[in-house]
């Protein structure tokens, strides 16, 4: 059980990372959700959202920071 705890730990601290890491770049007002490629529709009371280009290029550069610390720890 002592496993599961540190294990939930500290997956707790890196999704509060990853949070407070968003809200720094919020306040970059970088157009992350509004790049061309992102698909919103809005209608009366709805809203849909699908950040396509958002989840490519978040995807590329956290690809790229993994390989380096992999690269690093050679």
């Amino acid at each position: 059980m002592p496993e599961l705890g540190r294990t939930l730990l500290i997956l707790g601290l890196l999704l509060a990372l990853a949070g407070g890491i968003i809200l720094g770049l919020n306040r970059l007002n970088l157009p992350l959700g509004r790049l061309p490629g992102d698909l919103s529709w809005r209608g009366r009371g709805w809203s849909v959202s699908f950040p396509i280009a958002t989840s490519i290029l978040i995807s590329v550069v956290l690809s790229v920071i993994l390989w380096v610390v992999g690269r690093l720890r050679r």
